[in-house]
C-alpha cells in the first residue's frame, strides 16, 4: 500500500492508503506502485488516477509537484477536482475561449502561451473526468 496526499492551497483532498496511482508529469505519465524508487517531478494538468482495492478515482489536476519516497506519495498542485465537483458544461466553456485566445497568440513564442495551454490542459482534464464518471 501506498501513502497518498493530495494538497492544494485550499485543502486536503486526499489523503488515504492506496493501491497505485497514475500522475501527469512534464515527462509523461508516471504509474507508482509500493516500492516505487525516490521520485519528484514536476506535474502538467491532466489527470490523476487513484487505485484502491480495484476501482479506480479520477481527479482532474493542474501544475505542481509530486514526491514519491518511502511508500509515501506527496501530489501538491494549484487544483485537484473530483468529478463531482467539476462543472463540465463550463469546463467546455472556458476550453473553448482558452482555445480562442491561444489561436489569437499562434505568432507569440511559445514562453509566452505557456500559462494559456496550461489552462486549457486543465480544462481538457475537467472535462475528461467528468466525461468518465458518466460511464
Amino acid at each position: 500500500m501506498l501513502k497518498l496526499e493530495i494538497v492544494t492551497p485550499e485543502r486536503k483532498v486526499i489523503d488515504a492508503e492506496v493501491d497505485s496511482v497514475t500522475v501527469p508529469t512534464l515527462s509523461g505519465e508516471a504509474g507508482i506502485m509500493p516500492q516505487h524508487a525516490p521520485l519528484i517531478s514536476a506535474l502538467k494538468p491532466g489527470i490523476v488516477t487513484v487505485t484502491t482495492k480495484g476501482h479506480a478515482e479520477r481527479l482532474a489536476v493542474g501544475t505542481g509537484f509530486v514526491e514519491v519516497s518511502n511508500n509515501r506519495v506527496s501530489v501538491l498542485t494549484d487544483v485537484a477536482e473530483t468529478a463531482d465537483e467539476i462543472d463540465a458544461e463550463r469546463a467546455r466553456s472556458d476550453k473553448a475561449e482558452i482555445e480562442k485566445e491561444l489561436a489569437a497568440a499562434s505568432q507569440l513564442p511559445a514562453d509566452e502561451t505557456e500559462e494559456l495551454r496550461e489552462r486549457a490542459g486543465l480544462e481538457a482534464a475537467r472535462i475528461d473526468v467528468s466525461r468518465l464518471a458518466e460511464r
